[in-house]
């Protein structure tokens, strides 16, 4: 994260940082980017578990601050916002890591998204509010496009809660940790990934809606039908495979 005025909640708790390394499993040869390294916490952990470590740090006083403490030849720091910066040159496969600031982690998660076929593997420190939804099963009040978006595409588990007390300044909020693996091949893909986001992206933006009205101008009613779904069910009813076989039984 970033300072304060960042949305700023640096982990301090030894007992949790040791724990997220230990799930993150570093190897030497990894390339590894952290994302707000902040004020080092995981850095200082991760130095030494890989040959070279990459670290994206939006606030320029908490940049240089890394740089004075490691080499360049073990820590390379970029000084940027990540939802503006090209993740492939960090090099392939990639594993990310990182405690994500609260205000910014959807957009961060669709960002690194973007980028799933370059990635390995990645862990985020996270608000448990946002980890219930990524994981989120269909007909739950959590469930919806960020859960579908990302189950579309990785195989996610929460790993383990951790308390306000564990940073400094304390947040209001608990937080988990995640683990997002790749999916190496599903049984069913959609044929139009740009089409099947902008279904998804309308079929929530009015989610106490039915399908026939949130998807009007874009999925007509008989294709609906033809494709097995109800017309009057809302969208946090269908699973990931059906709105794979909606977007699959249109012709775009």
């Amino acid at each position: 994260m970033s300072t304060n005025n960042l949305s700023q909640n640096f982990l301090t708790d030894k007992v949790v940082i040791e724990k997220l390394i230990n799930a993150i499993d570093p190897q030497i040869d990894d390339h590894m980017l952290e994302i707000g390294p902040g004020r080092g916490a995981l850095t200082a952990n991760l130095i030494g578990r890989v040959k070279y470590l990459s670290a994206l740090e939006v606030d320029p006083k908490l940049s240089d601050l890394l740089r004075s403490q490691y080499s360049r030849e073990q820590l390379g720091v970029t000084e940027g916002d990540v939802l503006k910066t090209d993740l492939s040159k960090f090099g392939e496969p990639l594993r990310i890591v990182g405690n994500l600031p609260y205000h910014i982690s959807s957009p961060i998660l669709f960002h690194a998204n973007s980028y799933f076929p370059a990635i390995k593997d990645m862990h985020f420190m996270l608000q448990k509010e946002v980890v219930e939804r990524m994981v989120a099963s269909p007909a739950t009040k959590t469930y919806g496009r960020l859960s579908i978006m990302l189950q579309y595409r990785w195989r996610m588990e929460l790993l383990f809660d951790v308390a306000p007390i564990c940073f400094s300044p304390k947040p209001k909020v608990w937080s988990s940790v995640v683990r997002l693996m790749p999916m190496v091949k599903r049984n069913n893909s959609v044929k139009n990934y740009t089409f099947f986001d902008q279904v998804v992206r309308n079929a929530f933006s009015q989610r106490r809606k039915m399908l026939r009205n949130s998807l009007r101008g874009i999925v007509p009613e008989d294709i609906l039908v033809s494709a097995g779904i109800d017309p009057t069910l809302r969208a946090e009813d269908l699973s990931v495979d059906d709105f794979i076989t909606l977007v699959n039984s249109t012709d775009r």
